[in-house]
């Protein structure tokens, strides 16, 4: 592994948090396969974050120890849906005592206002393991860096100045590595896709993680065509009862991206990971 140092750099509303102590290689992308949900997992040379953490009882954490990762600097919890938030309370071991399986550094959370009861059991547990909690809005940002080179990771949705819950209110993050993007879209719906590309014109992205597991609620053409990804990737459950992904979206996919080769599932592809190499740009991995 070639030797350097990255740092993690999340900076939300009123708050920063910054760690450098790691040791580095290239930055790496991995959605994990949860069943029907979504976990997204981020590294940069021997530290990790997650967009999203899946649905309880997916077996992610044991997935994360048998990785040797006990350490998280963050975790991003999109919006307060089961399949997106439950797997958050596998952090913690059984038990009376409050002991961590994975240690996480912080936090970071939506302003969804529905999943009263989902919202609340995560804010106790983080209360439990002593994690800081903190919400992100547009214009906050997270940020990878590696010696003076740093991979900005943007909130995009939702603005501070909207009331939004469910899917509306997924969190959305664009992320820069070096000359190739990627946009975690969570399960933002169509509505939420126009008024994101009203606040966000130029929006684009070499891979997209395809909304709502391509429900045929979200991913409408002009939100796609306007992202024009390279790669696409549908965090889905095999034989899930929705009829997930819809058969409309995967042919607007198709049609966008011109190559049904770039199309990942999780159904079907398992965990898919992507490396950025400078000069080069992602790389794909089905693992």
């Amino acid at each position: 592994m070639v030797s350097a140092v990255f740092l993690w750099t999340a900076v939300a509303t009123g708050c920063s948090y910054v760690e450098d102590d790691g040791d580095g290689g290239g930055a790496h992308v991995t959605f994990l396969d949860v069943g029907q949900g979504l976990s997204v997992l981020l590294e940069s040379g021997a530290r990790y974050a997650l967009f999203d953490t899946g649905p309880d009882s997916a077996g992610f954490v044991d997935t994360l120890l048998a990785h040797g990762i006990d350490t998280l600097e963050w975790v991003v919890v999109s919006h307060n849906h089961r399949d997106h938030a439950g797997g958050f309370m596998e952090f913690c071991g059984t038990g009376k005592a409050a002991v961590p399986r994975v240690h996480v550094r912080r936090l970071f959370v939506g302003p969804d206002t529905s999943g009263g009861f989902i919202r609340d059991s995560v804010l106790r547990l983080a209360g439990r393991l002593g994690i800081p909690v903190d919400t992100l809005l547009r214009e906050a940002s997270l940020e990878l860096g590696a010696e003076g080179v740093v991979h900005r990771m943007d909130v995009l949705w939702p603005p501070a100045y909207l009331e939004v819950g469910e899917n509306g209110a997924s969190v959305v993050l664009r992320a820069d590595f070096g000359a190739s993007s990627m946009l975690l879209t969570g399960d933002l719906d169509s509505a939420g896709e126009r008024r994101l590309l009203e606040l966000s014109p130029m929006l684009n992205a070499e891979l997209m993680q395809v909304g709502h597991h391509g429900s045929s609620g979200s991913s409408s053409l002009g939100f796609i065509s306007k992202v024009a990804p390279r790669y696409a990737v549908i965090s889905v459950g095999k034989g899930n009862s929705y009829g997930h992904p819809a058969n409309s979206v995967v042919r607007k996919l198709e049609y966008v991206l011109g190559d049904s080769s770039r199309i990942f599932r999780t159904d079907r592809d398992g965990s898919i990971k992507f490396e950025y190499v400078e000069g080069v740009g992602l790389i794909s991995e089905v693992q």
